[in-house]
């Protein structure tokens, strides 16, 4: 929603893609009553291959090229490392770096025929470059950093094509993915301390890398990952 919401007060056109219609339906309402855009939701699970390929082609056949994609669906189980294999593994790399790399195959294969290129923003993270010492998150930290060194693999290959694929990389941030563990005791507080601010990230304070790397003032950026983390990886 953050980020659907960041590139709505620019005036974008959305889709929204991703599993669960009522959620979906529930965004879509906000976002036009709220900013006076045109939204569209398609409701498909990003794993299922054959669905995000239907859904792309849809997409460009009824609403035109594609210029802009973020990759923000992701998956994040926590636990032991050899209690992650294969389960928790195989789910957590097929959404959170397989389906991130169909998308952006799609989508770059749209804004390569419409002759103008376009904006690839993946939403990576702190411990795609870092480990957690809170949490037990083997699966995630791999699709991560992989997800990091493939957003600079594809700004490399696609360059040339005037398509930028950058990543943002947020530290702690109150959000569906993250409610479970803030709702456990001294976990929120721990999680600040961790950071030189001595806080998690507040709302609002994604949408401004969202919108420049969305933005012609990127032009000349690309195969960046952008730190959002309150100085969490500086130290």
């Amino acid at each position: 929603m953050e980020l659907a919401e960041a590139l709505a007060t620019a005036g974008a056109s959305l889709v929204l893609l991703a599993r669960r219609a009522p959620e979906l339906e529930r965004t879509g309402t906000r976002l036009r009553q709220d900013y006076g855009v045109e939204v569209h939701e398609i409701a498909a699970d990003l794993s299922d291959r054959t669905a995000v390929q239907t859904a792309f082609e849809g997409i460009v056949s009824e609403r035109g090229p594609i210029d802009i994609l973020v990759n923000n669906a992701g998956t994040a189980p926590t636990g032991a490392a050899d209690k992650q294999w294969p389960e928790d593994w195989d789910r957590t790399l097929e959404l959170n770096l397989s389906a991130v790399f169909h998308c952006s195959l799609l989508a770059a294969r749209s804004m390569r025929d419409s002759g103008r290129g376009g904006r690839i923003i993946n939403i990576a993270s702190i411990f795609g470059h870092l480990g957690s010492s809170l949490f037990r998150v083997s699966s995630y930290a791999a699709s991560k950093g992989g997800l990091e060194n493939l957003t600079r693999q594809l700004a490399v290959e696609w360059a040339a094509d005037g398509i930028t694929v950058n990543a943002i990389a947020p530290a702690w941030f109150p959000s569906e993915m993250t409610v479970g563990s803030l709702g456990k005791e001294g976990v929120a507080e721990k999680m600040s301390a961790a950071c030189p601010m001595d806080r998690m990230g507040k709302p609002g304070e994604l949408r401004t890398a969202c919108l420049f790397l969305a933005s012609p003032a990127s032009s000349y950026v690309t195969g960046a990952v952008i730190p959002v983390d309150g100085g969490y990886s500086a130290w």
